[in-house]
């Protein structure tokens, strides 16, 4: 088993049950990785988690899904977050093609179980059981007593070391449409990350560009725990469809307020979200002096990741007519992401939200930029003529040629005669240049100035040897 990204309709399974009976660590076990949280205290998993698997040839979408904590008719106990749990658990489960309900052995059968069983039911889908903590033959046994929930075979399955596993996904499978990986063609998506510090509007804005309550939302900072993947569409100037994997994420906290393993966790997760993503959005509060330090480390987080960036400027409703302004300071407050345009939006109430995908749009196209040697070149030596470099102790830099050394930050190395006379003030005069000259807005670059080697055949040497 392996976890890929693919986004064609695929089959859907979703793992449900009570809490703390496995459900995050069935999920990571099938998808081959640790991408939901694991941890013992209850109500770690709050948002619906999912992730398209590759499994023995064939594609599908498996669906982690909180942990049902309420009894049918009854008001006793119940909290914000178990309401929200039970609502995105539902829908997981209502759009499912096949469920698997997952009870713990050693717990043995509870009355939640039997809730959640009759909640199942109620749904007429294929239900597979899996009775998970089975590391030996005598919780096999225990497991047994699971089956008068009457949903058939009982799975026993142990997600530690990944026993009984085959066996469940398999048996799920059959009762869902095949696709193989061949038909589940991988298209060329946007895979793009939400980060921000908490209560900035990360999940409204989500909510808002997909045009459903995907995700739980509250004035509690935290609420969102896991990286939340989910794929949508957004169009290009010519109205072509560009498919798009947004991942939301947890707030960024400073490090002192984690207060519990399962923020540094959430927090984890958002960096990782961040490394593996083409584009970073980055949602603050509008307005003047908004830019908390917090917001500065979030953007120093990015700029050092090397992906391009667009800013979020959320609850713009409050500062409609101050957008000009506002983008200078928010340039002059984070200069790392002096290159990433701005889009001022209200999530709340889903205003200017084509502002923002007008500017995913640019991003995607500019991602897409091809910078050809003899192009760089001659844009360079133009940029030289018209404004020579400064004479740094008695020694005018001289550029010999630039060459692109990479491209997640579009790096430029120049070879000059001394490095030491590459002033940083003239850098970004090149730098400017080059964006003047190239489509990279929303693209970070770096210029680096190096010696030019002295003798080719001393790089042959080095790079054979």
């Amino acid at each position: 088993m392996s976890e890929d990204n693919f986004s064609n309709e695929l089959p859907v399974i979703a793992i449900v049950g009570r809490p703390n009976v496995g459900k995050s660590s069935l999920f990571n076990a099938v998808v081959g990785r640790k991408l939901a949280i694991v941890h013992e205290m209850s109500g770690v998993t709050r948002d619906r988690v999912s992730c398209d698997v590759r499994f023995q040839g064939q594609m599908f979408t498996l669906v982690d899904t909180g942990g049902l904590n309420t009894l049918d008719d009854t008001e006793k106990n119940v909290d914000f977050w178990d309401v929200g749990i039970t609502e995105q658990a539902q829908y997981a489960m209502e759009t499912a093609d096949a469920l698997i309900m997952v009870c713990d052995s050693q717990s043995g059968l509870t009355p939640l179980d039997i809730d959640v069983a009759r909640r199942v039911r109620q749904l007429n889908k294929p239900v597979f059981l899996a009775a998970n903590k089975c590391d030996n033959d005598q919780w096999k046994d225990y497991a047994s007593e699971f089956s008068q929930l009457g949903f058939g075979n009982v799975y026993p399955i142990c997600c530690t070391h990944k026993g009984g596993i085959n066996a469940l996904i398999q048996a799920a499978l059959k009762k869902c449409r095949y696709v193989s990986v061949a038909q589940a063609a991988k298209k060329s998506g946007l895979n793009i990350a939400i980060v921000g510090r908490p209560n900035v509007g990360k999940s409204s804005l989500v909510n808002a560009l997909i045009g459903e309550e995907r995700l739980m939302t509250s004035p509690i900072a935290g609420t969102t725990r896991d990286a939340v993947k989910i794929e949508f569409a957004i169009h290009d100037k010519d109205g072509k469809e560009i498919p798009v994997q947004l991942v939301d994420t947890a707030g960024l906290r400073k490090t002192g307020k984690v207060d519990n393993v399962v923020e540094m966790f959430s927090i984890m997760r958002a960096k990782s979200a961040i490394d593996r993503a083409d584009v970073v959005i980055m949602v603050l509060e509008a307005g003047f002096n908004k830019v908390t330090a917090q917001d500065r480390k979030i953007a120093a987080l990015i700029e050092q990741s090397g992906r391009s960036c667009i800013i979020v400027a959320n609850k713009c409703d409050l500062c409609d007519d101050k957008k000009e302004a506002l983008i200078k300071e928010l340039h002059k407050t984070l200069p790392g992401l002096s290159f990433a345009p701005a889009a001022f939006i209200s999530a709340k109430e889903r205003q200017n939200l084509d502002k923002l995908e007008e500017a995913l749009a640019l991003v995607n196209e500019n991602l897409k930029t091809e910078i050809t040697t003899g192009l760089l070149n001659r844009v360079l030596t133009k940029a030289f003529e018209d404004t020579p470099p400064p004479v740094i102790k008695g020694v005018p830099l001289k550029l010999f040629y630039a060459s692109l050394a990479g491209v997640r930050p579009v790096k430029i190395k120049l070879f000059v005669n001394r490095v030491e006379s590459a002033a940083g003030n003239y850098l970004a005069f090149l730098k400017k240049r080059i964006r003047e000259s190239f489509p990279l807005e929303g693209i970070p670059l770096d210029i680096e100035a190096v010696a030019r080697p002295k003798k080719v055949e001393s790089i042959r040497r080095k790079q054979q040897g």
